[in-house]
């Protein structure tokens, strides 16, 4: 604003201003992540136990781990939750959990690594873990998993991942020829009667806006590349 586009530079900053408490104490957060969320209902259990269930990294920084030594669990913590609890119930399933790192100069730390101690000490023994450890996205979950469980005709997969990344999730799995069957966790809002709450607190609002936002790119991206078959998969028709 210290040169001759003075005016052009106070009418920026003013809508910068706008759209920053408009992300952070509207109710825009949860309107871009309602569509996502509420996409996948809860899995029904009464269809039967599943042969195997896979868990989507996402949970545990590596790069944290590594620096500490210890698995250092930052988002989605019910992502590692879920697993334990239906290990418990379905006893013959096979649990598999996918995640190598998502930074663009590879590294030595593989979020399975750090991932594996915690499902074991939520009670998942090791023997029953399969570790998909080289992806570094969801495409590649779903690509390195398949050729990793080589599953067979008739089985019955779980996918455990969050609500909002469920629907690309779904689709990525589906353009893979993995078919799966979607079991949501880790909701950022409790449901319709939140659409258009606003919040005192700015970095909620903006977490939300950031999550939803960083989602629908992604499902834009994926489907330009040809990774899913639909911009919002949803639960499959037949």
């Amino acid at each position: 604003m210290l040169t001759r586009f003075a005016a052009l530079g106070r009418k920026l900053a003013v809508t910068t201003l706008v759209l920053l408490v408009l992300a952070a104490f509207s109710p825009l957060g949860n309107l871009l992540l309602y569509p996502l969320e509420s996409r996948f209902p809860a899995w029904d259990p009464s269809r039967g136990a599943p042969d195997g269930i896979i868990v989507l990294g996402g949970s545990v920084d590596t790069d944290l781990s590594a620096a500490h030594r210890t698995p250092v669990v930052r988002h989605a913590a019910d992502r590692l939750f879920a697993p334990a609890d239906l290990a418990r119930r379905y006893p013959k399933a096979r649990i598999v959990f996918t995640g190598g790192t998502a930074n663009l100069i590879s590294t030595e730390a593989k979020e399975a690594d750090y991932s594996a101690p915690v499902l074991e000490s939520l009670g998942i023994p090791k023997e029953r873990l399969i570790l998909e450890r080289d992806s570094r996205n969801t495409w590649e979950n779903a690509i390195f998993t398949k050729q990793l469980v080589s599953p067979k005709p008739g089985e019955r997969w779980l996918l455990v991942t969050s609500a909002f990344h469920m629907p690309r999730s779904m689709g990525i799995f589906r353009k893979a020829g993995f078919d799966v069957e979607a079991y949501p966790v880790d909701w950022r809002m409790g449901g319709r009667d939140d659409l258009f709450a606003f919040t005192r607190v700015g970095g909620e609002g903006l977490a939300k806006t950031d999550i939803a936002m960083r989602e629908w790119i992604g499902l834009l991206a994926y489907r330009a590349m040809g990774r899913t078959s639909e911009l919002l998969p949803g639960p499959a028709t037949d």
